[in-house]
């Protein structure tokens, strides 16, 4: 197939945009944040399992003080009513076995607070553990959130950028005969499609041709399409070929 100089260039310029179209919707559909996003979203969900663990044994820890301090209510009032018939009591032996009960409701009230001071100081420890895992989470969201912004903004302009290179390639390849244009596209399924040949290198595959194939070349007429034989694509010569 023979083509003119003009429109062997061209075909670089479409492999050019056809390039800029690929690594842009790439990029629309796999920004660089992505897989930080997969990871801070599997470890918000371990770091909210914990939290819910954290959660409830603080719950229970409450549930066991509230407990405790209904059972201190208790010894109170017993407290005040024993205390209360023994300032009326006149009989010795009934005297007698109230300040015995007072006695017991003493101590059971002292056990009853060691064990809610004790309990008081757990809730502490459980609530330091709860605000610890809160600010993991929100430090995580917090991430996920600038992250996700940021691929909102790339996946735009990578879209805007599809669109626009997009619409210079309808305009370049409109101006392009059919045969070559579709001679180029069943190439570039493959390769680069077009490629300069730039001091004995093709820009295509990056690989430098042999004395032969340059001999070959130089032989061959600018009108004619030629292919690298190592890659396949179009080879547009030019000025600065090294041919």
């Amino acid at each position: 197939m023979n083509a003119s100089p003009a429109d062997q260039s061209r075909l670089v310029e479409v492999a050019a945009l056809d390039a800029r179209i690929r690594n842009a919707d790439n990029a629309r559909k796999n920004p660089p944040q992505a897989a930080r996003v997969r990871e801070l979203i599997a470890a918000r969900q371990e770091l909210s399992q914990e939290l819910t663990t954290r959660l409830g044994a603080r719950d229970d820890l409450r549930t066991e003080l509230s407990r405790l301090e209904s059972d201190v209510a208790v010894v109170d009032a017993r407290t005040a009513r024993d205390a209360g018939r023994l300032a009326a009591s006149t009989n010795p032996k009934e005297a007698q076995s109230l300040e015995s009960e007072l006695a017991a409701l003493a101590r059971r009230k002292s056990d009853l607070e060691d064990t809610e001071l004790e309990l008081m100081e757990r809730i502490e420890t459980a609530d330091a553990a709860v605000a610890e895992q809160e600010a993991l989470i929100a430090k995580t969201n917090g991430e996920g959130a600038e992250l996700s912004a940021e691929a909102k903004r790339i996946v735009a302009e990578a879209t805007a950028a599809v669109d626009a290179a997009t619409r210079d390639r309808a305009a370049v390849a409109s101006a392009l005969p059919a045969e070559l244009l579709a001679m180029y596209d069943r190439l570039a399924q493959r390769s680069a499609g077009a490629a300069f040949l730039r001091r004995g290198t093709c820009e295509g595959c990056r690989m430098v041709l042999s004395g032969t194939d340059l001999q070959m070349l130089r032989r061959t007429e600018d009108e004619v399409i030629v292919n690298c034989p190592e890659c396949g694509c179009i080879l547009v010569r030019d000025g600065e070929s090294g041919l």
